[in-house]
């Protein structure tokens, strides 16, 4: 090409990437891999290969880890973990040790990553490499600031990690550095396709003299992913898809481990008929075809104000036409190779299998590489505008007015990520807080960093990965509360002698009801003697009681302000029965109750002192614009109660609504009949109807309703211990939140977890 030809065509002539280096680098291990084990790469075993998608060759062969690997892994965690605990200075030395000598080998890292994953060669030096190294230079500071910041917080311990093929670099640092930076060692299992990164890694661990045990790299297939989820580790983070989280969640119920997922997504991308169109077309391309729309939070569905629709997809599909696919290392390419011919094969299956709305698609060269495609004229409830397709294929509806949006946005299983784009300020503020995602972008898409955490809701998984928000799950409190001895009902023989039936009932949706199993059991004290009766709950109570709970959903939109007042009401009302509520407790307990009537007033107190006071933050990520970090209520939250007659469900009640959520709550197993007292506060607290649904009865068969419910959001367990894994089992089902603890925490956990974080990025300027 001549520059003539070029100056006439405007073409962009090749600009390759030399891959000699990587190269090199690979055959200086003969092209063959081990695990990085306690600080040593193990003999090579050639189980399977690694190829380049975008031509097929063989880049090295790796080995398959067996149970021995994994064990002699975990093994090796464990033993550094301690030492590795001890001075927050010292992690952050080698964290800041291990991002200079990512930045020292930056271009080997990225050559190394397109070649592996097909990525465009751009994206890989000028996104993935630096972001991860921000992870690490971030979290340095993180595990300096510990002592002093998390002065209550301590590691978990070892910390098995798998991760996706489709930011191989960048999900290990994702999971590394936090877990490193608060103490915890690591096994890390990269994807099977993408593994070579992870193990240069190793070597540059290797290199800054990383203590041995501290990280360590096995590599193979799904199975190894299974065999450190059944080890000995202390926590379990995933990041996935939705169907392999649902299996890991199951996997671990019961056991006791930690568990963070970050699953898949169908993100909306909402364009209003006030937005700057070209701009709006340039974040589409981000959003869809960076990384060949292999990204859990593309912005895959595309929603497009009905009036500017047909403008938009013209302009769209202009700029489709410009796209340029070719080979990943060409510095001039906008679309690399698809990772594997296997996820290739299911993207042009899906987009074949549709037959409706219209398709609009480029062309791309032979081989491992799939066209962006635009599928417009669809209903929100197709099936390509519902299920993940994982590749560059955007696909579209119309909307008519901003409501219409929402409902259509949130019309997903999923809830990762969001786009609004508007020139209006005021609407894309008011839009932003009620789409129900982990992360809302304004004007802009797929802005990430270390400051700035990273995770969704429903579907796409719980926990967050950077900024103080992600620390959480690599801690915990150092002063948990160990597990309390069981504690059972007292028995007693006869009835009551009250000839006027006094069985306490259910209390759901601002009325007290009668149990749907028309059943009921005697309560009786310390000597046997009968106190009153209350009524057994069954699926069916508290099937209504969510439904109560759903309809009150207007006070998570009430201020903080207004239910800090209904919350010091409570106390007050509280307050003028103490005595009354103590005699109950001792005849229920024999032991006297007022201390536990005082600390159920105090703790009404402080939530309702941090109901308005639970606040947000403004994230420093490095852009012209902020990071909104919102606060929000959970949703509907269903909780076993601890023992304790009172307190047990004050102390769940109480952070769960200051926060806006509703919940149903079922009391004290052994004691309930003070709950059921605390019904007639309720009703004259001003409580809204449905905000508090109270159920006594058996726990056992409440857990796993409570689990398998598709319309709770989160479970909170501070009854037996047993039932733990009945509910975490169960919540696969719609991979709701859990907390399973002897009894409520500290007040700052308790607001951890009755509140989700939204970062809502907002550029400001020209």
């Amino acid at each position: 090409m001549t520059v003539k030809n070029i100056l006439e065509t405007m073409d962009y002539g090749p600009a390759p990437e030399s891959a000699a280096e990587a190269m090199a680098w690979l055959d200086t291990k003969n092209r063959q891999f081990g695990h990085f084990i306690d600080g040593k790469f193990t003999p090579p075993m050639q189980d399977f290969t690694s190829k380049n998608p975008a031509n097929g060759e063989v880049l090295a062969s790796l080995s398959q880890a067996r149970q021995d690997d994994v064990d002699a892994a975990v093994s090796a965690a464990r033993k550094a973990q301690k030492s590795w605990a001890k001075s927050g200075h010292t992690r952050a030395k080698y964290l800041y040790a291990l991002a200079r000598a990512l930045q020292k080998h930056a271009r080997l890292f990225a050559v190394l990553e397109t070649l592996d994953n097909g990525k465009p060669i751009r994206e890989s030096r000028d996104i993935d490499i630096p972001l991860a190294q921000r992870h690490f230079y971030h979290h340095a500071g993180f595990a300096q600031l510990m002592e002093t910041e998390l002065p209550d917080r301590e590691p978990l311990g070892v910390c098995g990690q798998i991760i996706p093929w489709n930011f191989p670099l960048l999900m290990l640092a994702w999971k590394i550095a936090p877990a490193l930076a608060m103490g915890n060692t690591v096994v890390l299992k990269p994807a099977e396709y993408t593994s070579l990164t992870a193990l240069l890694f190793a070597e540059i661990c290797d290199q800054v003299g990383l203590p041995k045990g501290v990280v360590n790299i096995v590599t193979g297939d799904g199975a190894v992913g299974e065999m450190i989820t059944a080890s000995d580790v202390d926590k379990l983070a995933f990041t996935g898809s939705t169907e392999v989280g649902r299996i890991i969640r199951k996997a671990t119920a019961g056991s006791g481990k930690a568990l963070s997922l970050e699953l898949g997504g169908k993100s909306p991308y909402i364009v209003f008929d006030d937005a700057d169109l070209d701009s709006a077309v340039e974040g589409l391309v981000d959003a869809i075809w960076f990384n060949q729309g292999q990204v859990c939070c593309a912005g895959s569905r595309l929603l497009v104000q009905e009036g500017i629709a047909d403008t938009f997809y013209r302009k769209l599909k202009s700029r489709m036409d410009g796209l340029r696919i070719g080979d990943p290392l060409d510095k001039c390419i906008d679309v690399g190779a698809i990772v594997d011919p296997i996820q290739r094969a299911t993207i042009a299956d899906m987009v074949a299998s549709n037959k409706e709305g219209e398709t609009y698609q480029t062309t791309a060269p032979e081989g491992c590489f799939y066209p962006p495609t635009l599928i417009t004229g669809l209903t929100t409830s197709s099936k390509l505008m519902q299920e993940e397709i994982f590749g560059p294929v955007l696909v579209s509806t119309t909307f008519r007015t901003p409501a219409e949006a929402v409902a259509m946005a949130n019309d997903t299983r999923y809830g990762l990520a969001a786009t609004v784009w508007t020139e209006n300020i005021n609407l894309a503020l008011d839009i932003a807080p009620q789409l129900v995602s982990g992360i809302v972008w304004v004007n802009s898409t797929n802005l990430m960093d270390a400051a700035a955490g990273f995770g969704g809701v429903r579907e796409s998984g719980f926990g967050r990965e950077g900024g103080w928000e992600g620390l959480s799950g690599y801690t915990k409190a150092k002063d948990a509360p160990k597990p309390a001895k069981p504690v059972t009902a007292f028995e007693g023989k006869g009835s009551l002698s009250d000839p006027i039936d006094r069985t306490a009932k259910l209390y759901i949706g601002g009325k007290q009801s009668r149990p749907d199993g028309g059943y009921s059991r005697v309560v009786y004290g310390p000597k046997g003697d009968a106190l009153g009766e209350v009524s057994l709950a069954n699926g069916k109570d508290l099937r209504n009681a969510v439904e109560a709970a759903h309809k009150a959903k207007g006070w998570s939109k009430t201020t903080g302000h207004l239910r800090a007042q209904i919350l010091y009401y409570l106390a007050e009302n509280l307050a003028t029965r103490s005595a009354e509520f103590a005699d109950r407790i001792k005849a229920l307990t024999g032991k006297q109750g007022r201390d536990e009537v005082e600390s159920a007033i105090q703790t009404l107190f402080t939530y309702a002192a941090w109901a308005d006071k639970y606040d947000g933050q403004v994230h420093g990520v490095p852009i012209r614009g902020v990071a909104l970090a919102m606060k929000e209520p959970v949703g509907v939250i269903a909780a076993l109660c601890d023992p304790r007659p009172l307190a047990g469900l004050i102390e769940v009640i109480a952070p769960a609504i200051a926060m806006g959520n509703r919940v149903v709550a079922s009391a004290s197993e052994a004691f309930p009949l003070a709950a059921t007292d605390f019904i007639q506060v309720l009703e004259t607290s001003d409580v809204p109807a449905g905000v508090v649904n109270l159920l006594t009865g058996d726990h056992a068969e409440m857990a796993s309703h409570m689990g398998a419910h598709m319309d709770i959001d989160a479970v909170w367990s501070f009854s037996d211990p047993s039932h733990a894994a009945a509910i975490e089992a169960a919540s696969a089902s719609n991979l709701k939140r859990t907390l399973i603890a002897p009894v409520p925490g500290a007040a700052k956990a308790m607001l951890d977890a009755a509140t989700e974080v939204k970062n809502i990025w907002v550029p400001y300027g020209e």
